[in-house]
């Protein structure tokens, strides 16, 4: 009976090894499962509360171009008064200002009660952060694994590159479009000028100054077309790369079948090397104009 027991025991070992493996297996599967769902309640968050604050910051331009408008509209009325003419010129557009302003504040205000508090939105998102952290930190992905989920993120990668760069590149040409018309427009109106008393050739003329001035040093500091540039640049990039892991050619046509980790490996380097050097190309444009770093120029 004690000869059958020892016989027997590297098969209950090996029955015990499997069932523990088994049970870390589903543990891990579990795991990741968590953590997506928590990435998922972040990304949620993280969508209300921009949407919140999209919303407050439509609210306040709205009622701060509705008061401008009744303030306006009233101080031209008052010098107008015996004028219903001159007085209806401006006091028709400031109406239809000001109805398109207030619609604009109720509809934020009836879409910001529907919504959860700004505290409520913070509170829930610092919480799934917290456990999201904690899990992160808890759990422990293969190699393999973790780069295969780069991989996976690759494409959204590009797509957000994609979105940041058009973006960028439809504020540049609107500012752009802002000047040229209002460089020609000024013209036009300090030419149809005659006097020196307060006309509205003299306001318009101001306004359109005033409006060339602000484009024109949004357009220099915050170098919109150099961001779109180089954000295109970059997305280009890695979507070549990831084309050149897809279809096998290119620095990744070398590897054979059973090579699909080094493969992966270069991918990810080659990837994030293009990420680092746009955040390089960041810092500069984010750098003042005197301590900027030329693009040609080696980095120390």
């Amino acid at each position: 009976m004690s000869r059958e027991s020892e016989d027997d025991a590297p098969r209950r070992r090996a029955v015990a090894d499997e069932a523990l493996s088994a049970a870390e297996r589903q543990l891990q599967k579990n795991e990741q499962l968590e953590v997506h769902r928590l990435r998922a309640l972040v990304r949620t968050w993280e969508h209300d509360l921009a949407d919140r604050n999209a919303l407050v910051r439509r609210h306040r331009i709205a009622v701060a171009l509705a008061v401008t408008t009744v303030l306006v509209s009233t101080y031209w009325i008052t010098t107008h008064w015996g004028l219903p003419a001159e007085a209806l010129k401006v006091g028709i557009p400031c109406a239809v200002v000001l109805f398109a302003s207030l619609s604009v504040a109720v509809f934020t205000t009836l879409r910001l009660r529907r919504m959860h508090r700004r505290e409520a939105i913070e509170d829930g998102l610092a919480t799934n952060r917290d456990a999201l952290r904690f899990l992160t930190a808890l759990a422990h992905p293969s190699l393999n694994e973790r780069r295969s989920l780069y991989r996976a993120d690759v494409a959204s990668l590009i797509e957000q590159y994609q979105n940041d760069s058009r973006k960028y590149r439809r504020v540049h040409n609107s500012l752009q479009s802002l000047v040229m018309v209002g460089s020609a427009l000024s013209t036009l109106v300090a030419g149809l000028e005659t006097g020196k008393e307060l006309t509205w050739q003299s306001v318009t003329l101001v306004a359109i100054s005033v409006s060339i001035t602000l484009a024109s040093t949004f357009t220099g500091y915050y170098k919109y077309r150099e961001r779109s540039y180089f954000l295109q640049q970059t997305a280009d990039s890695v979507e070549e790369e990831a084309n050149g892991y897809a279809l096998g050619v290119g620095p990744y046509g070398n590897f054979e079948t059973g090579q699909e980790d080094q493969a992966l490996a270069l991918f990810t380097k080659r990837v994030e090397d293009l990420r680092n050097e746009q955040r390089r190309r960041q810092q500069q444009l984010d750098q003042p104009a005197e301590q900027a770093v030329p693009n040609g120029q080696a980095q120390g």
